[in-house]
C-alpha cells in the first residue's frame, strides 16, 4: 500500500486508478530490496523517491556515500542532530525506549547498534543489562566511553560482531541509513542466542505527517535516509530474515518530548497530531511518526559457524 501524501513525479497519470507510466531510467531499472522485482517502478516525490510498482517499498533515488563517511563529527554539528549529546533529551528518550523494551522482553545482555552518545547502553546498564554499543562515529564513541563510561566500539554493526553472543540487538533510527538492511539484520540474527530479541525503530512513512508534509516530512532527509519502511514493508522483511513479530506499534514525536516540554508547544504539537492519527494518545497502530518493531529468533535458531 503506497504511503498518503507521496504524489507521483510529472508525467505519471494523475487519474486515479491509472496505471503509472514506467520509468526506463537506470535507477528505475534497480531491483527492490524487499520483493526482488526488477524494473517497473516509480519515481515520487519528484524523483526523490523510487516505489516498487510491485510492493510500493520506496527508497531514495540518488545514490549515497556509505555510512562511515557521512557520520563524521559534522553529522552532530549539524543536520539538526546538534543534540544528541545533550544528556537531558537523550536520558529521557532512552529511558523510554528501556521501558518500552522491557515491556516485551527481558534481557540481560545487549548490543545497541548505531548507539551514538550511549546514552541508552548507560540506561541498560543503570538497569543490570550488561549492554555495549557499536556505531560508525568515532567522536559519538569516544563520547560515550569518555563522557558516560559506557563500552562503544567504532565500526559498523555488520562487521563490528559483539564479542559475545547476547539476548537483545537494539537498533533505533539506524536500518534507514545501513547500506544493506537484510545484511544488517543477518548480522543481528548472527549476533543472538536461540531466542534472543530483536528491537528496531525507524520513521514510518504510512505516517499522517508523511502523507500531509511531502517534501517537508522530517523523516525524507535523502541524503541519509536510503530506505523508507511502512508497517507491511518492514514487518515483511524482518520475518523474511528469519523473525517473529511479537510488537508493532507507532509512536508520534510527542512521545520522546519531557511532559513539560509537551505542555509549553501543545498548542501547535497536540493539533497536528489530532488532525493525523484522531487521538490525543503518543501512540498509534499504523499513523504515528516512528515505526517500532519487536521480534524474535526460534529459540531452535542454529548459529553459523562460518
Amino acid at each position: 500500500m503506497s504511503a498518503p501524501g507521496l504524489s507521483p513525479a510529472p508525467g505519471t497519470p494523475s487519474t486515479p486508478g491509472a496505471p503509472p507510466t514506467p520509468d526506463t531510467s537506470p535507477a528505475a531499472l534497480a531491483t527492490c530490496l524487499l520483493c526482488g522485482r526488477r524494473g517497473g517502478h516509480r519515481s515520487v516525490l519528484g524523483g526523490v523517491l523510487w516505489r516498487c510498482g510491485s510492493c510500493a517499498f520506496s527508497w531514495t533515488a540518488a545514490d549515497s556515500p556509505p555510512p562511515v563517511e557521512l557520520y563524521d563529527e559534522s553529522y552532530f554539528q549539524g543536520e539538526g542532530y546538534e543534540d544528541y549529546f545533550l544528556s537531558g533529551p537523550r536520558r529521557f528518550e532512552s529511558g523510554r525506549r528501556l521501558r518500552w523494551l522491557l515491556s516485551v522482553a527481558r534481557p540481560s545482555s545487549l548490543v545497541e547498534a548505531g548507539s551514538a552518545g550511549g546514552f541508552f547502553v548507560e540506561a541498560a546498564r543503570g538497569v543490570g543489562i550488561a549492554a555495549e554499543g557499536v556505531e560508525v562515529s568515532e567522536s559519538a564513541a569516544r563520547f560515550a566511553r569518555e563522557r558516560l563510561g559506557v563500552p562503544v566500539r567504532v565500526g559498523c554493526f555488520e562487521v563490528v560482531a559483539p564479542v559475545r553472543s547476547v539476548e537483545a540487538v537494539c537498533a533505533f533510527h539506524v536500518l534507514e541509513h545501513v547500506e544493506e538492511p537484510r545484511e544488517f539484520l543477518r548480522a543481528a540474527r548472527d549476533a543472538l542466542v536461540p531466542g534472543g530479541w530483536l528491537a528496531l525503530e525507524v520513521p514510518n512513512i504510512a505516517s499522517a505527517a508523511a502523507g500531509r508534509l511531502g517534501h517537508a516530512w522530517p523523516g525524507l532527509q535523502p541524503r541519509y535516509h536510503r530506505w523508507h519502511f511502512s508497517p507491511e514493508s518492514l514487518t515483511r522483511l524482518v520475518r523474511e530474515c528469519g523473525f517473529r513479530i511479537v510488537r508493532q506499534d507507532t509512536a508520534v514525536f510527542r512521545y520522546y518530548m519531557p511532559a513539560r516540554y509537551r505542555w509549553r508547544h501543545l498548542h501547535h504539537l497536540l493539533p497536528a497530531d489530532l488532525v493525523g492519527i484522531r487521538s490525543p494518545r503518543l501512540t498509534h497502530p499504523r499513523l504515528g511518526d516512528l515505526l517500532r518493531v519487536v521480534a524474535q529468533l526460534p529459540t531452535s535458531t542454529r548459529r553459523r559457524t562460518s
